[in-house]
């Protein structure tokens, strides 16, 4: 989030906690928040107290939300979103989103309200889709479900091949690996060296190495990034796509290692343009224009190689592919990169209510 002079502007908090009841669309009572859905959204606003509490009016279970939340439409920092993905909302039922977030306050304050709640996407449980989609939460919230399938069948798999203790030892390894995953701060910034890069060094050109998963419809050939110490620069991976079907959207995953040769999640590089399109046996270049910072508990990280690999891909024909748990246990993976939305949720179901409610939850699906 950007920040304006002393002055200029002031950080507005949107923090729905108490006391505010609307309808489908509503200002709260100073008139500072309009909660808009569409006439024919599938969710009704039931009430904002103490979150957003909407209703799902669909015939189909929901399985993923997105909030636009805009203050100023074109003032850095002064729009964000709420999404929640995971969840199996059955048609009729009420569920809660909790929005905290700051924008940048209005400079010129006018008539109407201060902060606009609008709905940008609901993902339903057959991976269809309502919504502007404004920002891409599409596609966002179908790799979160479909991440999400592949995780519950992985569990579901140990708890009928195993039983209860099978289950039990994954989610307990599953904890523990997310208990132990190195991790990384990263600073970004856009056209030009990330500032207060601590470790001076002669830029140099260096290549990605490449983990090839099986099955990747995209393959990664090529790539390298400006190295300086701690940061790198303008990262840049060819790839070409080995599927018989043209794709919209390419992510590579970007480990780095430091000099005492550990490993980390440093970010991912995404394709250089949302109108993208690659046919089946062409090539494209990734690129961002962007500088990186890497730093761990307050000290910098000094970069002595790269790895990428293919994240996320999506087909033009809206179908996605990700990494499956045995691309994710025969490679580094499992262990240096986050777990999903998902697992993470299976795993503090376990955490709070035990093993029982675990292997309820899994045979809801």
């Amino acid at each position: 989030m950007s920040l304006c002079n002393k002055g200029t502007a002031a950080v507005l908090a949107v923090l729905f906690t108490a006391g505010l009841h609307a309808q489908t669309t509503a200002l709260s009572p100073s008139d500072s928040i309009k909660i808009d859905l569409p006439a024919d959204s599938p969710l009704n606003l039931i009430s904002t107290t103490m979150g957003l509490t909407l209703r799902n009016a669909g015939a189909r279970h929901i399985r993923g939300v997105t909030l636009l939340i805009t203050a100023q439409e074109f003032a850095p920092g002064g729009k964000g979103s709420v999404a929640r993905p995971s969840i199996d909302v059955p048609p009729g039922e009420n569920f809660t989103l909790p929005i905290d977030i700051r924008l940048v306050r209005p400079v010129r304050e006018t008539a109407g309200p201060l902060v606009r709640v609008q709905l940008d996407g609901v993902l339903f449980d057959d991976l269809s889709f309502y919504g502007p989609n404004k920002l891409n939460s599409q596609r966002a919230l179908t790799f979160w479900e479909v991440e999400a399938q592949r995780d519950r069948a992985y569990f579901k798999q140990a708890l009928q091949a195993r039983g209860q203790t099978g289950l039990q030892q994954e989610i307990l390894a599953s904890i523990a690996k997310q208990a132990d995953r190195p991790q990384l701060d990263v600073s970004l910034s856009r056209n030009g060296p990330a500032v207060g890069s601590a470790v001076p060094s002669t830029d140099h050109m260096a290549q990605f190495a490449f983990l090839n998963l099986p099955g990747a419809p995209v393959q990664p050939l090529e790539g390298w990034a400006a190295i300086s110490g701690n940061e790198a620069r303008s990262p840049q991976i060819e790839v070409i796509n080995n599927s018989g079907k043209p794709v919209r959207y390419v992510e590579i995953g970007w480990l780095v290692k430091d000099k005492q040769g550990r490993e980390y999640l440093a970010g991912s590089v995404p394709a250089s343009e949302s109108a993208m399109v690659l046919p089946a046996g062409q090539r494209a270049r990734l690129q961002q224009d962007t500088a990186l910072k890497f730093s761990r508990a307050g000290r910098p990280v000094e970069i002595d190689g790269m790895t990428a690999y293919v994240s996320q891909v999506e087909f033009a024909d809206g179908h996605v592919w990700v990494p499956s748990r045995r691309d994710l246990d025969s490679s580094p993976l499992l262990r240096i990169t986050a777990p999903s939305p998902e697992e993470q949720r299976l795993a503090d179901i376990y955490a709070k209510k035990g093993l029982p409610a675990l292997v309820a939850e899994l045979n809801r699906y």
